[in-house]
């Protein structure tokens, strides 16, 4: 078989479900091989950008690499952004990107570009993959597949980039026998000795007197849910959250208390600010968890801290008690030596009382209008259905962390490190199929949602179940708050030069039924019309006040308890 026949075998064997992408000359052949010989859905996306986000989706649902690919030049280089936000965020995906015939490409020669299109996508991507390679032998083909899926999925999780030159693909492979047998999971790296770190733990716990649970996206990514929950259960004390582990406990849970950070929820940061101890794990601890005021957020508590990346560990916040392990193992193992629970009824009543005080639904004077935390609920309410909530990026983003209320099966998809606008929706897509075509949310902003709206058009094609809220203020929010705090309001591209269409029109326009809602009052009913029809697309518009900020946000500079509006920032951040 040729190259591209193998390359369509070997992802069904690895148990690729459908791949992403936008046709181009380049990868003519590898969507032929896939439409021939394989039962892999095809699914074509309007931008590239799209088809990455989408296999980001994919990955973090399944736990396989989500695929996607792409021809070469432009094609190619708009693949970056996705391939970005599954390095930052620890999503397990392949990407393969069609190359120019071999005899096309420049080599060493003091020339730009050679063959048309041909573009050096290996050192762009380098930096921001677990590995990049051109496929330059044919015969080097089986080992570099195994290599890119076991590379991806292995320790802490991330993209590989496979480029195949044109006539790679069309060449003949002989060796069929890792197609015969292609590679399995990987084998967790072995776990460090645990006792001297859960000993010092386990004391320390017995003295704590309010002691927290730091749960960080390597979690998820980790594939450690089952194993995080039933230590927490085991210890008994409150986990807080990262925005990138809005899931790891289901709302309602009587040892969840909230987000924290830059955005936090206001009694999650106040109790993190009292605890004596914290257990952090799979968290990186950067500047929108802790603030800047690092000493601070250490203070006098102990923390404990581990992660299978040594680099994070005793990075920005130093001091620390840390192991280098992957969390699922450890997780197993832990309990074992902690088994005792820690008595701390006392501290989740505190806990408790603080957000009776400082509840999400009360940051925000809405008048008549639609508070966007009180949104959140509603929309919760209503989409029990949903396998997934896929969140764009932005003051939305704040908002559904801070109140969104998942069931324990519920995911919450975001884009964190990259911190990308156009996330949402085609990174719903990915989801949607790789959870079986079931149902899910889509959050996004007027402006963020602009970025990639063409995928309305793949959602309509495929007659996807996907609820679509766009929460429109009629501006880009979060930097129109940041031009707020520290430009005295002038407002330049994010209100001035810039509005967004008729969004119930442009769905119509795709062929999806819409809604559009400004007044709390009427919120409750349009949300049970969106769900009217489990698995039909709808897109709902919901209207919020342009100037509506998102609250709390850490003053910054300021202890880590210290929230606007009713504290100003020291010195500015990044938004």
């Amino acid at each position: 078989m040729n190259s591209a026949e193998y390359i369509a075998r070997y992802l069904e064997k690895r148990g690729v479900g459908q791949v992403f992408e936008l046709v181009g000359g380049m990868i003519t052949f590898l969507l032929d091989a896939l439409h021939q010989y394989s039962s892999i859905r095809i699914v074509s996306m309007h931008h590239e950008q799209g088809a990455a986000f989408a296999a980001d989706g994919a990955g973090r649902i399944a736990g396989i690499p989500g695929v996607a690919m792409a021809t070469s030049g432009p094609g190619a280089t708009n693949l970056l952004t996705g391939i970005g936000s599954c390095h930052f965020d620890s999503v397990p995906a392949v990407f393969i990107t069609g190359q120019v015939n071999r005899h096309e490409q420049k080599g060493d020669r003091a020339i730009r570009q050679l063959g048309f299109q041909e573009t050096d996508i290996v050192a762009m991507a380098q930096p921001i993959t677990k590995g990049a390679w051109m496929v330059r032998d044919e015969a080097d083909l089986p080992r570099m597949l195994e290599e890119a899926f076991a590379l991806a999925t292995s320790g802490r999780p991330g993209p590989v980039l496979l480029d195949v030159p044109m006539d790679v693909q069309r060449a003949t492979i002989t060796d069929l026998s890792r197609l015969e047998r292609p590679g399995s999971e990987p084998e967790p790296a072995p776990l460090p000795d645990i006792h001297e770190f859960c000993d010092l733990l386990a004391s320390a716990l017995a003295r704590a007197e309010r002691p927290l649970v730091l749960a960080g996206g390597g979690v998820r990514s980790g594939r450690a849910i089952e194993e995080f929950r039933a230590l927490v259960e085991t210890l008994g004390v409150p986990v807080i959250h990262s925005l990138m582990a809005v899931d790891v406990l289901p709302a309602g849970h009587r040892l969840r208390a909230g987000m924290l950070g830059s955005y936090g929820n206001r009694w999650t940061n106040l109790a993190l600010s009292q605890s004596d101890l914290l257990l952090v794990l799979g968290s990186r601890l950067d500047v929108r968890q802790t603030g800047a005021d690092t000493a601070d957020f250490k203070g006098a508590r102990a923390i404990f801290h581990v992660d299978c990346e040594p680099g994070e560990l005793n990075n920005r916040v130093t001091g620390c008690h840390t192991l280098t392990a992957e969390l699922a193992p450890f997780l197993r193992s832990a309990p074992k030596r902690m088994n005792t629970p820690v008595v701390v009824d006392p501290w989740i009543d505190h806990i408790r009382a603080l957000r009776a005080k400082w509840p999400d639904t009360g940051e925000l004077t809405c008048g008549d209008g639609i508070n966007p935390n009180e949104a959140m609920h509603v929309i919760s309410r209503h989409s029990s259905a949903a396998t997934a909530f896929s969140v764009d990026v932005g003051q939305h983003q704040m908002w559904a962390a801070q109140s969104l209320d998942l069931s324990a099966e519920q995911r919450f998809l975001t884009s964190g490190g990259m911190g990308s606008m156009g996330y949402a929706l085609p990174a719903g897509i990915g989801a949607c199929f790789a959870s079986g075509l079931r149902p899910g949310v889509v959050i996004a902003g007027d402006g963020g949602f602009q970025c990639n709206v063409q995928e309305l058009q793949t959602i309509r094609r495929n007659s996807l179940p996907l609820k679509i809220v766009v929460l429109n203020n009629g501006c880009h929010g979060m930097v129109r708050q940041f031009q707020e705090s520290y430009f005295q309001g002038r407002y330049q591209s994010t209100m001035w030069g810039y509005d967004a269409p008729d969004f119930a029109k442009v769905a119509a326009a795709y062929g999806i039924d819409s809604e559009r809602v400004e007044r709390a009052v009427d919120l409750d009913s349009a949300c049970a019309r969106m769900w009217q029809e489990p698995a039909a697309p709808f897109l709902l518009e919901v209207i919020i006040d342009s100037l509506a900020n998102a609250y709390p946000k850490l003053a910054f500079g300021r202890p880590i308890s210290e929230m606007e509006p009713f504290a100003k920032p020291l010195e500015m951040e990044g938004t």
